[in-house]
């Protein structure tokens, strides 16, 4: 296929394909689908469920829990493999699960889209689905029409496309029929319109000229299904993790095996009470319940607008020092709106002034956009721009609707980039009236006379250079600015005669106005140590204008000062900036890169097929769910179901509360499980007795089977913590805050089972008994020591918690009182013996709420 359709002139661009002016025949069109396959991007890597479910194994901690599982069974220890292998499928299931639901979410997206083409076939102009449209085939385009494919423009009628998701610029492209004749950036290809863009008004016939895989979307998706994701922080951590913990533990039951078998155990025995010990110590439950925790905190985004693809995202979101966002539609509406308004001399006049209401009559009557239904719902159809003259003219009081029935259209002169003026001639009673709109500088060298509150003017050099000095102001502001006209004709009238010696009325600015919600946002993130860059494809001026209003304070770099700029320069001055302009997809991918250098932790936000390597190569990919194209949604972790930056904040706080939550369990998982192997261990350094034990095998288990489970999966659902936005992001591994709590819950649970151990030594089965029973009541206090790092009466009440303690409580009560109790050793224990486990067990609570009081003490 030749690549540089544009450069060639339109009859060689014809014959080259086979067409004609009548489009191709039904014959010729089979024949080519044949050749050049559906017109339709194709995954490379798709959707494998059986692949999907065996990565839910690659995990250290979970290899240590299979090979746990099958020592215990080895060991006839069946009860406890069967329980471990539970949990591991269980872990397996849940990521499975919510990985396929992201899927098929985004499969419904995916069907949202328009997938019909008008096209001319044998001369005449039928609808068909958009994958069977071939090179060759004419388009007709419309406003309101998706481009299906990349086709070279064979007739425009002031044809305007947003190519915002191919190139990132939000104003739309005027495009028509032009020969070059050398290449030129994409972007500037005004005889080209691409696959995946939008007729935002006119209207154009246009000739395919590339399909499928072969079109500018197809070539990027390729590349993009190439490039490998980066890899998810959290899982990083777990494995780090549980490499120290399994070392850690290994080397434990090495010793105390070594140490039985000195003291004389059997060798078997010794070997059964270390394997006890290791699986007691290895929080096998920690991969269900870290799974089913990220599970639950997907389930509340998606309530906020926001899709996890991947289940530890939503933790890695938590942690983002620096969100990189687009502006147009995140942190904008995505419409543009009036905001500055400049007649009668005067700029930005009391509202609703009746002599400034024919500068916004000039902008309803010289206007091609229409009232009808979008997306469900009423609004002006057409260009953003013309829509934004529409709203502002019904808001200053003024009837469309019988402006447009009272003066008949008469003729339009479109818009183009060489006039860059647009202009309608209506008829109103008798007369011909021509009203024009453009481009300032246009409008008021076109301009012969200015009207000031009704009255004509003669507009001299002088006067020129001030309105141009006015314009300048408005558009320094960021505005985009239009100026407006009008003449009265005779009925003879040409082009020439309707954009020349005009009336100079005044200038209407406008821009695409933030989302008032984003605001706030970006507050919130400033509060939470995050970053906010905003990184557009539109001009330096309009960028720094919504950076102002929005909050966002600092540097704004343009495309060409960041080319000029090393790597080492960018990263001096990168904290000091807020608004990247003009960039190109390459751009991000170094801007992203520098941050990573910084250590940063960095989100990039895209709705573009331009933006998916960005949406790969950053820690968090944000595609958009409204915007956003399929390739941008299939190289993301995350997709903002409303497009909306506040979204992605209230997903910050979701992951903040994940890794908090996960924090919690960890700690109440490793404070419970260390203490009993130490105590072991020192009993047999005191006592060297083997017969003195103070756990069965069976005992030990037990002890983890009834409060490892509930207790700890009911943390993962504890209300956010009150200072979650008010904090910097934590960087620092899962162990690195809560290594204190631990070594002191955990010597705090040894010294008390030491005290019940030693009084009741005398009936070594009921010391037993009552240092399982001690450790499990002591274990339920400590997961409510564990539920806040405030004090536990602070925070709020936690049903799943207290429903769960209740349960783990009876399911011992139940196993201690009836014929079940014999097999594990256990002895029944009266009302007394009750009393001093709680009474010893509510002062080891309040010793650990004391020390959380004085770590926090310490840490201010």
């Amino acid at each position: 296929m030749v690549k540089e359709w544009y450069v060639l002139p339109e009859k060689e661009v014809i014959k080259k394909l086979g067409s004609s002016n009548k489009g191709l025949s039904d014959k010729q069109a089979q024949n080519l689908l044949k050749k050049y396959g559906e017109n339709s991007l194709k995954k490379t890597a798709h959707f494998n469920g059986l692949k999907i479910f065996f990565n839910q194994f690659k995990s250290f901690l979970i290899l240590i829990l299979i090979f746990a599982a099958v020592v215990s069974f080895l060991i006839d220890s069946q009860l406890d493999a069967i329980i471990i292998f539970l949990i591991i499928f269980l872990n397996a299931f849940v990521g499975f699960f919510q990985e396929y639901k992201a899927e098929k979410a985004i499969e419904d997206l995916k069907k949202m889209i328009v997938t019909n083409a008008k096209v001319l076939r044998n001369g005449v102009v039928v609808s068909i689905d958009s994958r069977y449209v071939v090179p060759g085939d004419i388009l007709i385009l419309e406003e309101g029409d998706k481009i299906v494919a990349d086709a070279r423009i064979l007739n425009s009628d002031g044809l305007k496309i947003n190519e915002a998701s191919l190139t990132g610029e939000s104003v739309s492209v005027e495009k028509f029929v032009k020969l070059f004749k050398k290449e030129v950036s994409l972007s500037e290809r005004v005889n080209m319109v691409y696959q995946g863009t939008d007729v935002v008004s006119g209207s154009g016939l246009a000739l395919v000229v590339e399909t499928g895989m072969d079109t500018e979307f197809g070539k990027i998706s390729t590349l993009v299904q190439t490039v490998e994701s980066e890899k998810i922080p959290l899982k990083d951590k777990l494995d780090k993790f549980a490499k120290s913990v399994g070392i850690f533990i290994l080397i434990l039951s090495g010793i105390i095996t070594a140490l039985l078998i000195f003291l004389g155990a059997d060798v078997f025995q010794s070997f059964l009470v270390a394997v006890s010990l290791a699986v007691s110590a290895i929080p096998e439950g920690l991969p269900a319940i870290i799974s089913l925790g990220l599970a639950f905190a997907t389930r509340r985004m998606i309530k906020k607008n926001v899709l996890i693809r991947r289940l530890s995202a939503s933790e890695t979101l938590g942690r983002v020092s620096v969100i990189c966002t687009d502006k147009t539609g995140t942190l904008t509406e995505e419409k543009m709106k009036v905001t500055s308004v400049y007649v009668n001399g005067k700029l930005n006049p009391p509202k609703g002034e009746d002599k400034k209401n024919f500068l916004f009559k000039i902008g309803v009557l010289c206007n091609n956009a229409r009232y009808g239904e979008k997306d469900g719902k009423s609004s002006w159809i057409g260009d953003p721009t013309e829509s934004a003259l529409m709203i502002v003219a019904k808001e200053n009081f003024l009837d469309t609707d019988k402006l447009l029935r009272d003066e008949l259209k008469i003729k339009t002169f479109a818009f183009n980039s060489d006039r860059k003026m647009m202009s309608i001639v209506r008829k109103s009673e008798k007369d011909f009236i021509s009203y024009v709109k453009g481009a300032p500088e246009r409008i008021i060298s076109r301009s012969d006379y200015e009207l000031i509150n009704g009255v004509k003017i003669r507009l001299g050099d002088k006067r020129k250079k001030e309105l141009s000095k006015v314009y300048e102001t408005m558009a320094k502001k960021g505005l985009r600015v239009l100026g407006f006209a009008y003449n009265n004709l005779k009925n003879d009238f040409t082009q020439n005669d309707a954009e020349k010696g005009l009336i100079f009325v005044g200038f209407q600015g406008m821009i695409d106005p933030p989302r008032p919600e984003v605001k706030g946002a970006i507050k919130l993130c400033k509060s939470a140590g995050i970053k906010v860059l905003m990184i557009t494809g539109d001009s330096k001026l309009t960028a720094e204008a919504v950076a102002k209003e929005i909050g966002l304070y600092g540097d704004s770099i343009g495309s060409d000062e960041l080319k000029e700029m090393s790597d080492k320069e960018l990263l001096k001055r990168i904290d000091r900036v807020v608004v990247f302009s003009r960039i190109a997809p390459e751009d991000k991918l170094r801007i992203i890169d520098v941050l990573k250098k910084k250590g940063e932790i960095v989100a990039m936000t895209g709705d573009g097929v331009n933006d998916s390597l960005a949406l790969k190569r950053a820690d968090i990919g944000v595609s958009m769910g409204i915007r956003g194209t399929d390739v941008a949604r299939d190289s993301s972790d995350i997709v903002l179901v409303d497009d909306n930056f506040a979204s992605i904040v209230e997903g910050v706080k979701e992951g903040r509360r994940v890794f908090d939550n996960i924090q919690k369990f960890v700690k109440y998982l490793l404070s419970a499980n260390f203490y009993e192997v130490f105590f072991v261990l020192l009993v047999m350094i005191a006592f060297r007795n083997p017969e003195l034990l103070p756990f069965l095998p069976l005992q030990i288990l037990w002890i983890n089977l009834v409060t490892d489970s509930l207790p700890a999966l009911a943390l993962s659902s504890e209300e956010m913590e009150k200072n979650v936005m008010f904090r910097k992001p934590n960087h620092q591994g899962i162990l690195e805050s809560i290594k204190g709590f631990i070594f002191f819950s955990g010597l705090v649970g040894l010294i008390l089972i030491g005290i019940v151990f030693l009084i009741y030594l005398k009936d070594i089965d009921k010391a037993r008994t009552m240092v399982v029973t001690s450790s499990v009541v002591y274990q339920m206090f400590l997961v409510f020591n564990c539920k806040s790092s405030k004090s536990v009466f602070k925070s709020g009440f936690n049903v799943y918690l207290f429903s769960a303690v209740l349960f783990s409580i009876g399911l011992h009560l139940i196993v201690l009182y009836s014929l079940i109790g014999n097999l594990f050793g256990f002895v029944k224990i009266g009302l007394n013996d009750w009393l001093f486990i709680l009474g010893i067990c509510i002062i080891g609570f309040f010793m650990v709420e004391g020390y959380k009081v004085f770590e926090r003490r310490i840490r201010s």
